[in-house]
């Protein structure tokens, strides 16, 4: 099967991407690269089923594919409101550009939306009937509207012409690949600890989030679109903690006695986030299977190695800055001492 995978250089793509190459597939990664790295991807080069295509979603693209997982959009409040009118574009144009793709390839479309889309939840644990309490002029708004009429793209082109969609509501997922500076909490919380840095709380830390593993995540993408329900289905995971105990048990795991340190939290921030996944285990047989501890192991390890490369590297530019000084100074005072 030939599948695209836009956004597949990110973090939850390049793990999708791993997943169908295993099974033999023929893979596109779409991406242009604003938050996707190469080397999430760079094992693939050179494979004859993998093809790696960097290209801005918000313009048209021609393919011919059988399957379309659309990932594509900055997924973290640092990177999508540092430039909220183009993440808003990426929802709608790029959005409507791979609908229309799917349109006239026949592929099947499947929409990784957010559970965002339900805003600051009044309803609690949140259904996929529930329609959100979402400001619609907010800094976040650029984000969660935009899924929103990313929803109701997917939803019209599905009516109007006959375009098989897919729609996934994903909650709150973490792992290996995450990117360190992206200001979510789990990252956020390793990288400070990591660094020996204070852990930084946001409001008082009694804002509540579930934590899904990004290989269940996966997991869960892959039966949805080849299941035969449109959806939308919520996959997260509905094991609950605050903010505080989440930054509580990685200090513990990494720097016990750390410091804590509390900000006043930002605007339309949720304070409280957990899905509801009836849907999901009766409709896909589908729930998550890997625990908070676990998955956070394999996180902090990941987190790990690529801080001791960043420390090398650092390390290596840090002495090559000081020859090339030197040789700048070296080479001043035989200047002067010849004149």
């Amino acid at each position: 099967m030939r599948i695209l995978v836009t956004g597949g250089a990110g973090f939850i793509g390049s793990h999708l991407i791993e997943r169908l190459m295993k099974e033999q597939n023929e893979v596109i990664c779409l991406d242009n690269f604003y938050t996707g790295a190469k080397s999430n991807i760079s094992k693939w080069y050179g494979h004859p089923n993998f093809e790696l295509i960097r290209h801005d979603i918000t313009e048209p693209i021609r393919l011919e594919v059988d399957q379309i997982y659309h990932l594509a959009c900055p997924a973290s409040p640092v990177h999508y409101q540092s430039n909220p009118i183009k993440t808003i574009k990426v929802s709608f144009l790029g959005t409507s550009n791979m609908l229309g793709l799917a349109k006239r390839t026949k592929a099947r479309f499947l929409l990784a939306s957010t559970s965002e889309v339900y805003g600051d939840p009044d309803v609690h644990p949140q259904p996929e009937e529930y329609h959100g309490n979402v400001n619609p002029i907010g800094i976040r708004s650029c984000y969660d509207e935009g899924k929103r009429i990313a929803e109701t793209l997917s939803f019209d082109y599905h009516r109007a012409h006959n375009v098989e969609i897919r729609v996934a509501r994903i909650f709150n997922t973490y792992g290996p690949r995450m990117l360190e500076n992206d200001g979510r909490v789990v990252s956020n919380f390793i990288a400070q600890s990591l660094q020996g840095k204070p852990l930084t709380v946001y409001g008082d830390g009694s804002q509540t989030r579930s934590f899904c593993y990004v290989s269940d995540l996966v997991d869960g993408l892959m039966k949805l679109m080849n299941g035969d329900r449109i959806g939308p289905i919520n996959l997260g995971n509905p094991e609950e903690y605050t903010i505080l105990q989440l930054a509580e048990k990685i200090r513990d795991k990494i720097n016990p006695g750390q410091e804590i340190i509390f900000k006043p939290l930002p605007q339309d921030d949720p304070k409280q986030r957990k899905p509801d996944i009836t849907k999901a285990k009766n409709w896909l047989d589908w729930q998550p299977t890997i625990s908070l501890e676990a998955g956070l192991a394999e996180t902090i390890a990941e987190f790990t190695q690529r801080l001791k490369v960043w420390t090398k590297k650092l390390t290596i530019s840090s002495a090559e800055d000081y020859r090339y000084n030197r040789a700048l100074t070296i080479g001043s005072t035989l200047l002067t001492t010849l004149r």
